[in-house]
């Protein structure tokens, strides 16, 4: 894998893309899907440098225990959780409840 910044950051964001509203999915989920196994914080660095990017959702997508751990990247301090419940994702303390429920796995969801 190539790691041009510009190159992995848009591979990413094509997946964010592909998060439907009412789902959720992690960083190491998507960087399993784009074969980078410990590119988790790659895919974190993409989410944040895609703040000023009106077509990605960058709110759907969590730490691996469902925890909005990007929280701090957005311009306030709840409006992750605020595009979430808009989306349709429940959140409570700063974790998206039943996450099992509304995880997105790009690997079953898009194929590889």
């Amino acid at each position: 894998m190539n790691y041009d910044k510009p190159n992995y950051f848009d591979l990413v964001y094509q997946v964010v893309r592909e998060i439907p509203k009412g789902r959720v999915t992690s960083y190491g989920a998507i960087a399993h899907y784009l074969g980078l196994k410990s590119g988790a914080r790659m895919v974190g660095y993409a989410m944040s440098a895609s703040h000023g990017l009106p077509d990605v959702p960058a709110q759907r997508v969590v730490n691996r225990q469902g925890l909005l751990t990007g929280r701090h990247h957005f311009s306030t301090p709840t409006l992750m959780q605020e595009l979430l419940e808009s989306d349709g994702v429940k959140v409570e303390n700063d974790q998206v409840v039943d996450f099992e429920k509304v995880f997105w796995d790009p690997e079953k969801e898009l194929g590889i």
